[in-house]
């Protein structure tokens, strides 16, 4: 049975953006790629609030973590951790064989600007990484006061996983220094999985020209050499890349405004919702406008629960790895509405009986 996805990711993806994938395939060496990527890239660059170099990568965005770090640090990396995916920087940065140290907080709590201050005053590092929305937590961190800090080390590169907040939350990248703000297209941008995008800063490009074995894949600037060219260095996800230019016409013409609002908008309904029916999870300082992590105060069985809301054509997500059946999560980003949450709560309410 079909279902309609308010997990943190993918997300819900509507059938015209089906079926954009399904336009007749071109070949990424011509003229008519060199005209889509063009088009994408400059509107990500209204998306981002931002005038650098875009790159399109057929990965996840794991593998842009990856490549951030891979060309962003010589010397020693901070990774701040405040849930499982801020955790995955600190790994990456050890499998990729740098220097790193941690700064982490209890899993519900926020990374705040006078920590990272505090760290970065000791002058040990090169490179500082942040998630802006902890999808385990349901927690966003305070990007625009870290961004302030962040200016009083013009040597650091400061860069950001946005993938549950890019075109769900405003990001102005040029504004906030950010050197690499990257983000998968399957969860704000409410697209099939397959594809990653990146804003990447002068900085970050001069820092990546005096790093070596960089690896090819996620190499900076072999990127921007096929940029030139209208192309990307390997075979890209074409398919998704028509998608995504079809989707960022839609962004657009609902207004960027519009569309930050809708989800405050969403996001203040289902966390009223948990305050009456359940506890929210997270910092009430740092809540999430892309999804809401709830206490299971009630000792709900969470996968029953889910299982009966599949049978009525929904799907919510349990709790991230140590909070699974101790909490549950509900996404409400991408192209979803006020209506469809209003649906979704109901019918949570009609399986328990609240």
């Amino acid at each position: 049975m079909y279902k309609k996805l308010f997990i943190p990711g993918p997300t819900h993806v509507r059938d015209e953006i089906l079926q954009a994938m399904a336009s007749p395939m071109i070949s990424h060496r011509g003229e008519e790629f060199a005209t889509l990527q063009a088009e994408v890239i400059s509107k990500l660059k209204k998306v981002l609030y931002f005038e650098g170099f875009i790159l399109l990568s057929t990965s996840s965005s794991i593998g842009l973590m990856e490549g951030a770090i891979r060309n962003c640090s010589r010397k020693r990396v901070l990774n701040t951790i405040c849930g499982a995916f801020s955790k995955r920087w600190h790994e990456i940065t050890l499998a990729n064989g740098k220097e790193a140290d941690t700064l982490e907080v209890e899993w519900g709590k926020a990374i705040t600007p006078e920590m990272i201050d505090e760290r970065l005053k000791t002058g040990q590092y090169d490179a500082l990484t942040l998630v802006h929305n902890e999808t385990s937590t349901g927690v966003t961190n305070p990007l625009y006061d870290i961004a302030e800090v962040m200016k009083n080390y013009p040597g650091i590169c400061f860069l950001v996983d946005a993938v549950s907040s890019m075109a769900g939350i405003k990001i102005e990248v040029d504004e906030l220094g950010i050197d690499v703000c990257l983000a998968g297209v399957q969860k704000c941008f409410a697209l099939p999985p397959g594809l990653a995008v990146a804003s990447v800063s002068q900085k970050a490009m001069d820092c990546s020209a005096e790093v070596k074995d960089k690896g090819y894949y996620f190499d900076f600037h072999v990127f921007l050499k096929y940029h030139e060219r209208g192309q990307t260095p390997t075979t890209p996800a074409i398919s998704q890349i028509m998608a995504l230019n079809r989707q960022l016409d839609d962004i657009l013409a609902e207004g960027l405004e519009n569309r930050f609002q809708r989800h405050a908008a969403m996001a203040k309904f289902v966390q009223d919702w948990v305050r009456k029916y359940f506890a929210l999870y997270s910092d009430e300082r740092y809540l999430s406008n892309t999804v809401t992590n709830i206490k299971n105060t009630r000792g709900i069985s969470v996968a029953g629960l889910n299982e009966e809301l599949g049978k009525r054509g929904a799907m919510i997500s349990n709790g991230y790895g140590p909070l699974k059946e101790h909490c549950f999560r509900i996404g409400h980003m991408g192209d979803l509405t006020l209506d469809d949450l209003q649906w979704l709560t109901d019918q949570i309410e009609d399986v328990l009986g609240l």
